[in-house]
């Protein structure tokens, strides 16, 4: 059995030592990447998404508890499809993160306007052969690209998150109003 307790005594003294011990292993645990993401990363990833050509909106959780929802990748591919061909392309589930982790950046969860999405092979040649700025090997093509804008965000810092997230290629366009992001090799243009 336990002595008992003095209770004119003080409690035991928190020395630098202490403290410092104490204050590692609360940082070691918040810095293991397990916890950091259980706190900072939502349980559900939604985009909301205005396709400037066709009209069509789309609010849809794209990804809960850590997976990709099937349904809903089908319908934002759908919204971000070839608007002349009318043909659909599966849309990179990492381009939408990017477009999340973005609107995070910026502290914005408005609605995405979306100015090119998936472009068939065709139209990427058309455009090209009317345009010196579009790529050859676009990856428009992929549906790993996609040319946004986002109301209440100035571009130019929309620009600046893009580059700093460092999840792909950046094109700024000031005087067409939006930027291009994709999930191609960090560059920027």
């Amino acid at each position: 059995m336990p002595a008992p307790r003095n209770p004119t005594a003080r409690p035991p003294r928190l020395d630098r030592r202490r403290f410092l011990q104490l204050f590692a292993g609360a940082g070691a645990a918040l810095a293991s990447p397990i916890a950091t993401a259980r706190i900072l990363l939502p349980t559900e990833r939604r985009l909301t998404l205005l396709n400037l050509h066709t009209g069509e909106r789309i609010s849809a959780v794209y990804r809960a508890d850590g997976d990709y929802v099937a349904e809903s990748l089908a319908e934002i591919s759908h919204v971000l499809r070839d608007h002349r061909s009318n043909q659909t392309h599966p849309i990179d589930p990492k381009l939408l993160d990017l477009l999340f982790e973005l609107q995070c950046q910026v502290d914005n969860h408005r609605e995405l306007h979306v100015i090119s999405g998936y472009r068939s092979p065709r139209t990427n040649a058309l455009l090209r052969a009317a345009s010196n700025g579009v790529a050859k090997r676009s990856l428009h093509t992929q549906g790993k690209a996609i040319d946004i804008n986002l109301p209440g965000c100035e571009l130019q810092k929309l620009r600046e998150a893009a580059l700093a997230l460092r999840a792909g290629g950046v094109g700024y366009y000031p005087k067409s109003g939006f930027i291009h992001v994709d999930t191609g090799r960090v560059r920027s243009w």
